[in-house]
């Protein structure tokens, strides 16, 4: 009884995230958090529509909604007529990729703007308590390429395990 309370919890909790982290709708944010609970054994449409509470319709939709979207996939077993939905395992590369991505943008922003500023500073327009602290994108482009190493690390991990 406590794990399956504290499993509901954990569902909903990562639910709102992924909602938010992945622009999903309620439902389909409450499916995906469940299937990763559930692991490589994966969940049934049955287990989705009881756990959730939701109707067939709306697990149905969203569930080929996320199926779409390419973020879960389903499995057989032999004389089992059932679907078995899973996360789809490039779901976490696809998801280090945009992080990547999005992180590189940002460094190649954050150059500018300090080129910017620093052109700014040494042409001497400004006094000396006006001009930039250039400090801080130091420091934030050094943050951004020891994360984006960091993650990639991860992502080699992922791939070498996932091929083993």
């Amino acid at each position: 009884m406590m794990a399956c309370k504290e499993r509901s919890a954990l569902i909903e909790k990562l639910g709102v995230f992924l909602e938010n982290k992945e622009q999903l709708a309620p439902v389909a944010a409450r499916i995906m958090a469940y299937a990763i609970l559930k692991g490589k054994v994966g969940t049934t449409f049955e287990d989705l529509v009881v756990d959730l509470c939701a109707s067939k319709s709306t697990i149905s939709t969203h569930l080929n909604h996320l199926q779409h979207l390419k973020k879960i996939e389903y499995f057989t077993k032999p004389g089992d007529r059932k679907k078995y939905f899973i996360i789809k395992k490039d779901t976490i590369l696809i998801s280090i990729d945009k992080m990547v991505e999005s992180w590189n943008l940002e460094r190649e922003l954050h150059i500018e703007v300090r080129d910017y500023k620093e052109k700014v500073n040494k042409l001497g327009m400004l006094d000396e308590e006006e001009q930039f602290d250039l400090e801080f994108h130091e420091d934030y482009l050094q943050y951004l390429e020891e994360a984006t190493n960091s993650i990639l690390r991860l992502r080699s991990r992922i791939i070498e395990r996932t091929s083993n």
